[in-house]
């Protein structure tokens, strides 16, 4: 997309990463202590445990598109099989190691072919899908969560988000974030992200008429 003032585009690029690598630098300070079994605790991703989803952030974050793509094509367009295989790249050997590898990542600006604020919405998204198993609560900037939601309303591009709420009409309790028209979900803007890409336990922090039909459109994610 050609934006006719490439500076002020840098400016809102800089600040998104720097929102992420705060995002990162608070999770692996909120992990430091986990057990064994904390470690081994089953996350929100179906099928994957909180030590899993930290190694596929490492990998989000180690993956410039060139190698994504070679990825890819290795795999034979098996998306899934991808990314299982970034992940075991960067699990480790003990829980200790996996955290190292996160830790490594916090600056990086690496990316495969995705918009900075996708990779604000997976830091976020998948660090929820590791604290809320944990019973870690984290408090985020609202205009940064509020930033996310607006991106997820509008796409599907890594997950469902923008096709599981048509028909829908978010509205944020503690921010400004509204979108949609139809039968009312209100909440948190956090849980109204959650809920928007997939994650069911989070419709249980929201209220209104459209909250079971939301539920009812949360799979895997």
């Amino acid at each position: 997309m050609t934006d006719p003032k490439p500076t002020a585009n840098r400016s809102h690029g800089t600040g998104t990463w720097s929102s992420i690598r705060t995002e990162r630098a608070a999770l692996a300070a909120e992990l430091e202590d986990l057990t064994d079994e904390q470690w081994a605790t089953p996350s929100l991703c179906t099928g994957l445990t909180v030590r899993e989803v930290l190694a596929h952030l490492t990998a989000g974050a180690s993956l410039t598109t060139v190698r994504w793509l070679a990825g890819v094509i290795r795999c034979r367009f098996d998306f899934d099989k991808q990314v299982a295989v970034r992940l075991a790249e960067q699990v480790g050997a003990t829980p200790a190691e996996t955290l190292e590898r996160f830790r490594r990542i916090v600056p990086s600006t690496t990316k495969p072919a995705l918009p900075v604020i996708a990779v604000l919405g997976e830091t976020l998204v998948h660090g929820e899908d590791i604290r809320r198993p944990l019973g870690i609560r984290h408090d985020y900037p609202i205009d940064v969560v509020t930033q996310v939601a607006e991106y997820y309303r509008g796409s599907d591009l890594v997950v469902v988000a923008k096709g599981r709420v048509g028909g829908l009409r978010l509205v944020a309790d503690d921010g400004p974030f509204t979108t949609g028209s139809g039968p009312v979900v209100s909440g948190p803007t956090l849980a109204l992200v959650m809920a928007m890409t997939g994650r069911a336990a989070y419709c249980d922090d929201l209220e209104g008429d459209g909250v079971e039909l939301l539920r009812g459109r949360c799979g895997t994610a």
